[in-house]
């Protein structure tokens, strides 16, 4: 299984010049260059090449965006009625729907995606959810009540935005985690500071574009692109910032959360994950082995919801595991701008090596390879899709996130739903598991003793913009998505009034 060298000859001219011309961040509705001059290059991952470069933002920078968000927040946004901002936000997704010809081969261009869920998945969902929370900016009522105090009281509650947010998104899908975090805090009447990933900036900037053209005031969402460690350390420790949200690495988000206690500002943190994927004996061995391969492989296993971990009863472990293993070999890996590709590389040369030196200590531990096992090609951040067998609990590959298209594979005999719990719930993190079968009663029995924040039924990876999304444990803190994210970017007022 070999990988082509880049994607280049794909790229329409139009994107090509976009990616690789002059980038300035938007702040105060002006595009700025890094207060130090500073910029970072923008790699393609299936060649290693450097396409582009954007400003390297800092701390100046994040404090001026600040500023202007605060200012923003304190002006025109606040008096606006949310018939209004519905109407903008609404008109930011007409946007993103027309010029998804651009924005899906963007993203595919710096993170690897294949242009088809760039292009038919990413840009879509990215435009429902602004289409969503447009609805939901007239309806943030608070409530009444029936005061049990003797005397005449009028008492009710104010639903009020939070104030100026600090956004820090992934590169795994850096178009729909942007839309899971903006479209909430605009619709809330909040302002925003939004750091994109270092890997897939530039995205974000031609998003920025949109957002000027639908209309929106100087000043509501400013956009500075930088390092995690510079920009990104400076939006969580900033005094003026009200709300942190994080999408990213456990260890990461424990630093916000430390960096976000001096001002006690809000914090939602989307975290790690190490799905299992558990398959009982009655269920569909073809839906199965299509949806636990779709578990392990979807963006390349860059998903923080990855099913990576194989639970398959003994009877069909042989069938489900050929069926899996055949699928993985079939796949064909290219850059994610050619149409024919099905898995495109991971995001980094970093990436990479982490992947494969977790799959070459899993060997060493006495792991079995049963397909894949390295790195694909010798340009490029390619690796080959593999799944493992014969691991132990205190495995490495068993225990941390892989954020690659690896899976561990293992056999059970019993169907004893306590004990298949302890070990799907044997891990430190909780963000979601799917379970494959045909008997109803045991899907909901297992699925209410899993510790995660989402189960699936017969199914994987399946979002929608309806449904809350985040995790137990170190998988995080808050929901994203449906009612449950606007949560995230108010905060409540009572006023009680004695009546004469």
């Amino acid at each position: 299984m070999t990988a082509p060298i880049d994607g280049s000859k794909f790229l329409d001219p139009r994107v090509a010049a976009f990616v690789s011309g002059r980038h300035a961040m938007l702040i105060g509705g002006q595009w700025l260059p890094a207060a130090s001059g500073r910029t970072l290059d923008v790699l393609d991952p299936s060649s290693g090449k450097v396409i582009g470069a954007v400003p390297a933002g800092e701390a100046a920078d994040v404090d001026l965006a600040v500023k202007v968000a605060r200012k923003a927040f304190s002006g025109p946004w606040s008096s606006m009625v949310p018939a209004e901002r519905a109407k903008l936000i609404w008109r930011l997704a007409d946007l993103i729907e027309q010029h998804g010809d651009m924005l899906g081969p963007v993203n595919s261009y710096e993170c690897g995606k294949p242009i088809g869920d760039s292009r038919n998945g990413e840009v879509p969902f990215t435009a429902e959810t602004f289409r969503y929370y447009a609805g939901w900016a007239t309806k943030l009522n608070g409530e009444s009540m029936t005061i049990n105090a003797p005397g005449d009281w009028h008492a009710y509650t104010r639903r009020e935005p939070v104030g100026v947010v600090g956004q820090i998104i992934p590169w795994n899908f850096p178009l729909a985690m942007l839309a899971w975090k903006v479209a909430p805090a605009l619709a809330t009447g909040c302002t925003i500071v939004l750091k994109p990933a270092e890997q897939t900036p530039i995205g974000a900037l031609y998003f920025g574009k949109l957002v000027e053209e639908a209309g929106f005031p100087e000043g509501v969402v400013n956009i500075v692109t930088g390092f995690g460690e510079a920009a990104g350390a400076a939006m969580s420790g900033h005094p003026d910032i009200d709300k942190i949200a994080f999408t990213g690495s456990t260890e990461v988000g424990k630093m916000i959360a430390r960096a976000a206690t001096g001002n006690l500002k809000k914090v939602s943190l989307e975290l790690g994950g190490k799905a299992p994927t558990i398959v009982l004996a009655d269920a569909d061995v073809e839906m199965a082995v299509a949806g636990a391969s779709s578990a392990a492989f979807f963006n390349a296993g860059q998903s923080c919801g990855a099913g990576t971990r194989f639970f398959v009863h003994r009877k069909i472990y042989d069938k489900v595991m050929a069926g899996v293993a055949e699928r993985a070999e079939k796949l064909r890996l290219g850059p994610g701008l050619d149409p024919a590709s099905e898995l495109g590389p991971v995001v980094s040369q970093q990436q990479m090596e982490r992947i494969t030196r977790l799959i070459c200590e899993g060997k060493s531990s006495g792991a079995e390879i049963v397909t894949g096992g390295g790195r694909a090609g010798d340009t490029g951040y390619f690796v080959k899709p593999t799944i493992i067998s014969n691991t132990t609990r205190d495995m490495s590959v068993i225990r941390e996130e892989i954020f690659g298209p690896v899976a561990c594979a293992m056999p059970f005999d019993d169907e004893d739903l306590d004990a298949l719990a302890r070990d799907a719930n044997d891990t430190e993190y909780g963000l979601a598991a799917s379970i494959w079968t045909n008997n109803l009663g045991a899907a909901h029995r297992l699925a209410a003793k899993i510790k995660s924040g989402t189960v699936w039924i017969n199914c994987h990876n399946f979002n929608d913009v309806t449904m809350p999304f985040g995790g137990f444990k170190q998988s995080g803190w808050g929901r994203e998505l449906g009612a449950q994210a606007l949560d995230l970017y108010t905060q409540t007022k009572t006023v009680a009034i004695r009546l004469p």
